[in-house]
């Protein structure tokens, strides 16, 4: 079994229909100390991605830079800028080929997090998606089966989410009212585990 883009196809579908509560539940998260525009974007971009998931290529690459291309093609907001560069970081990585093993996964999901990190300006420990990001990729290292490393996924996105709360989010708007952000969930990793727990673990 290997993650291919028939994986990515069923992954798409899968959060587009349930994406409208999740992205309900974002933004007003979000609006608490940001824009308030989080559930739009996931909403707008896995509308826009489900669209083109029929004509995606069978190089797992190229699937992954049609996905990168249609989330910015109707999101501006700078978590879809940072969604689609990883989705062109992990698929830069795997270009030219039909079939990736799970074991890889992982890997795949570092490339994604460096490649964040240098666009975005935000480090580990400010309080982000990428805190999420740090925490499934050690949860998932090692690890082959699917299903395993969606629950261990799952698990790890829920601890990080609930080790951050209580701490300052220290960058982005909210970094403006940081003693506001202590005691609130930062709506990026909360999207992170909605997300996991959308996505299916096969």
């Amino acid at each position: 079994m290997s993650f291919t883009t028939k994986s990515i196809q069923h992954t798409i579908t899968e959060i587009k229909q349930v994406i409208d509560p999740i992205g309900a539940e974002l933004n007003e998260l979000d609006g608490r100390l940001g824009d308030g525009d989080l559930g739009v974007t996931m909403i707008n971009g896995f509308a826009n991605m489900g669209r083109i998931t029929d004509d995606m290529p069978e190089d797992v690459g190229q699937a992954l830079f049609a996905a990168a291309k249609a989330m910015t093609a109707v999101s501006g907001s700078s978590f879809g800028t940072l969604m689609a560069t990883a989705l062109m970081a992990a698929g830069k990585s795997v270009k030219g080929r039909d079939a990736v093993e799970w074991s890889e996964i992982p890997k795949l999901l570092q490339l994604a997090q460096d490649a964040m990190i240098s666009r975005g300006g935000a480090s580990l420990g400010d309080k982000t998606v990428l805190d999420s990001l740090e925490a499934v990729i050690k949860a998932t290292t090692g690890m082959s089966d699917p299903e395993s490393m969606q629950k261990a996924a799952s698990i790890a996105a829920k601890e990080a989410l609930a080790e951050f709360i209580d701490k300052p989010n220290k960058i982005g708007r909210a970094r403006v009212y940081a003693d506001k952000s202590i005691g609130l969930e930062d709506p990026g990793m909360v999207a992170m585990c909605r997300l996991i727990d959308a996505i299916p673990a096969k």
